[in-house]
Parts: structure tokens; sequence; C-alpha cells
């Protein structure tokens, strides 16, 4: 493993014309295909193997949700767990074409695995009961705080890390506005991992619209992260620089490319779906590559369709407990516009359509300090 990037070591390098694995750029965009073709290749065998296992994604009943099973009723039965091979693409993709020695590859790929374990013992307990609980909600929280302490462990034990890991940068300003976070910064670590974990899990209830998202926030990332770790780069726009930071670009173009290979089979009408195994795992290890570039912050901008959702949730039951009234249909939000007579298709492709505006805004910020 890692191989491809070793043939570019050694006084033959140049001559074979290896040298050029030595560039993250070029190992990026080659990650990102890789994962791509991985999707391709192995998602209709792992589809066929999903739906012989009876691996079908419960619907709640019309007892209770009347109008939306009318709408989604048909889904039943889809496979689910697709994030098996949509993650597991991007962690084989991310071990050809990275650096071995690199700390954030590895915390980010610990990430993966983690939430995606928690996510597939979610999955599999809601498709073997038939039914749409599966973990219950206090143990997933007390399973992604114990990543968000091994993630902040990793950090203020590495005597390098320490001292930039308890900075807080926000959008708009060059210099931290808290110098060092202390104890709370694995609280604020917890609230970006946790947060960002279950925002994306709660985006995930239409054909593509998380998956379409993904490529669209990994893809911003793979330009912060790069940013941050060149340090040409980071000082001409004033970004914080981590120097490891840069082999993250690899990870998440490699996030971006499986998430368009797995668009290829969960587009409208979806033949699999992501499942928590997915969704858990894409929004925790989001949440660690902002922790590793120092942009947390700026993922509620480039991230606005995850935080939009899951404020809809927040507000609805806040709305409900204290006034006795929703004020959405229904939530997440693009359960709203359904109810309202939005064709799925139409929230899903106006919802990427926000996606990739609040991607842009987010990397407007750069010049805006």
């Amino acid at each position: 493993m890692f191989y491809l990037y070793y043939l570019s070591q050694g006084p033959n390098a140049i001559a074979g014309g290896f040298n050029v694995f030595q560039y993250v750029s070029f190992r990026a965009v080659c990650a990102a295909i890789t994962a791509f073709l991985l999707c391709l290749v192995f998602g209709n065998w792992l589809i066929r193997k999903l739906t012989s296992l009876k691996f079908g994604q419960p619907i709640r009943t019309a007892d209770e949700v009347h109008r939306l099973f009318e709408l989604h009723g048909a889904k039943k039965g889809t496979p689910t767990m697709g994030g098996v091979f949509f993650m597991g693409s991007v962690v084989v993709s991310t071990i050809i074409w990275a650096r071995p020695d690199n700390g954030f590859i590895w915390l980010c790929l610990f990430t993966i695995i983690f939430t995606a374990g928690l996510g597939f013992v979610d999955d599999y307990i809601k498709v073997t009961r038939k039914k749409s609980d599966g973990v219950p909600g206090r143990t997933k929280l007390i399973c992604q705080f114990i990543l968000a302490a091994i993630v902040t462990a990793f950090f203020l034990l590495n005597p390098s890390l320490e001292v930039q890991a308890k900075e807080l940068y926000i959008p708009f300003f060059k210099e931290p506005i808290i110098a060092n976070l202390g104890w709370f910064t694995l609280v604020f670590f917890a609230i970006v991992i946790v947060g960002t974990s279950n925002a994306v899990n709660l985006t995930d209830g239409l054909d593509g619209l998380a998956t379409g998202c993904t490529v669209t926030v990994a893809s911003t990332y793979a330009i912060l992260a790069y940013a941050a770790g060149n340090i040409a780069v980071a000082t001409y726009l004033d970004l914080p620089f981590y120097r490891q930071s840069e082999e993250l670009t690899i990870l998440c173009t490699a996030l971006a490319g499986a998430g368009l290979g797995f668009l290829w089979f969960n587009c409208h009408p979806a033949k699999v779906f992501m499942g928590d195994t997915g969704s858990l795992s894409i929004g925790g290890t989001l949440g660690v590559v902002a922790i590793c570039c120092k942009q947390e912050l700026l993922l509620i901008v480039i991230g606005g369709i995850f935080v939009i959702e899951a404020l809809s949730v927040i507000l609805q039951v806040l709305s409900f407990k204290l006034t006795g009234k929703r004020i959405l249909l229904m939530s997440p939000l693009h359960h709203h516009f359904e109810l309202k007579g939005w064709k799925e298709n139409t929230v899903i492709v106006r919802f990427w359509i926000m996606s990739l505006m609040f991607a842009f805004l987010g990397l407007a910020t750069l010049k805006l300090r």
C-alpha cells in the first residue's frame, strides 16, 4: 500500500517519469478518478448482494407519516448500506495515493472506519428488525463524543499541533479571535464532529440529495486543505498553516470522486441508499477535515445545506414543544417542500444549486480578511 508514492523516490524517479507522484495536485486528481471507478466497478455487484441479503430500507408507515408515505412508499425495500462501497472507495483510493507518513490522513481514515462502523450497526438493526429505529440516539451521541475525544487527544498530545489546535478562527478575520480555547477545545471539536455527522444524516432523505451536497463540500475542502498546507498559498491568503493538511486534498478529492460514483446509482430513482453507514461517516470525516484545516466555522457556510436541514429539525421540535404548533409541514426542510407540492427531483436539484452557491460564498471569504 502507498506504493505509488514511493515510486517517486530514489535516483531513477525522474528518468522513469515517476516523480509526478510527488505532486499533491496529480495524486489528488488520480484519487478522485480511482474512487469514482471503484464505485462504478463494484456498485452493481454490491447492490445485487444487498438485495439478495434483503437489506432493504424500512419506510415509516402510513400511520406515522401518511402524506410522506404516499410519496415514498414505493421506495420500500430499496437496498441500503450503500455507504459500504461509497466510503470503502474513499479509504482504498486514499491508501493508494496518499503519503503514509501523514498523521492527518490516518486520523481521517480512522474517523471513516469508526463512524461507518457505527452507521453500519445502526443500518443492520433497522433492516433486520424491519423498523426505522436503529441504534438509540443517546448511544450514537456517546460514540460520536468518544471520537471527538480521540481527535482532541491527537492534537493536544502532539506538541507541534497543540498551540494551533487551541486557536479559534472565524471567517473574515486574519488572526484567531481566541488564542487558547483550553479545555473548551474538546467541547468545540465535539460540536463540530457531532453536529456535522448528524447534519449530513438528516440531509440524507431524498435520492442523491446528501450525495450531491457531499461532492460540493468535499471539493471545496480539497481546495482549503491544499491552501492550508502550502506555506506560500497560506501566507498569501492569511490562512493558518498546517503542513500536514495539504495531503488531505487527496482524501477530499477521493470523497468527491466516490460521491460522483455513488450518485451514478443513488440518483433518482435510487437503486441504493447510503444509509447511516455513509451519512454518519461523511459528516464525521468532513468535521475532522475542517478541524485539520483550522476552518471549522467556515463549514457552517460551505455546508450551508447541511446546517439548514439540521436547524429545520431543531426549530420544528422547539416550536412544537413551546407553542404546540409546527413551523414546517414536516422536517427536515426537504420534506416540507415535498409536501408543498415540489417534485422530488426539483427539491434535489435546487438544494444542489444552493450547496454550490454556499461553496462559492465560502471560498470568497478567503480574500475578505
